[in-house]
């Protein structure tokens, strides 16, 4: 079971970088994906996440500017991220969540809810 992400980078202050998560040892069907962030002393919290079916949610932090998606066919999500900020800065992490049923929109950006972890990659937006 492995998740990889990447497409992080160094981008100024409204900028785009689109961010991958591909998936490899198992089968996404009874799986949510989750993008989650962690800026340095913080705790990591999630961002967005998608469903199978394709049904995502958002943190507040980042509606109406991040989008994500997943390509079943490819077992890879993506994170598309435009008008970056600042404080969007941090190490961005891929995570896999069991999804047989809806257990409501905060398990899904809840850490705790994740059983598989990919690498982070880091995205840095300068001001």
């Amino acid at each position: 079971v492995q998740l990889q992400a990447s497409g992080g980078g160094l981008v100024q202050s409204g900028g785009s970088l689109r961010l991958s998560c591909e998936v490899t040892g198992f089968a996404l069907i009874d799986y949510a994906i989750g993008w989650f962030r962690q800026a340095p002393g913080q705790e990591r919290v999630g961002v967005a996440r998608v469903r199978y079916e394709g049904t995502v949610g958002y943190s507040d932090a980042v509606k109406g500017r991040f989008t994500i998606s997943r390509d079943n066919a490819k077992n890879i999500v993506y994170l598309q991220m435009n008008s970056l900020k600042p404080e969007d800065t941090a190490i961005y992490y891929c995570g896999a969540m069991t999804d047989r049923y809806y257990r409501g929109s905060a398990y899904y950006l809840n850490p705790e809810s994740v059983n598989y972890w990919g690498h982070g990659t880091q995205v840095t937006v300068s001001s």
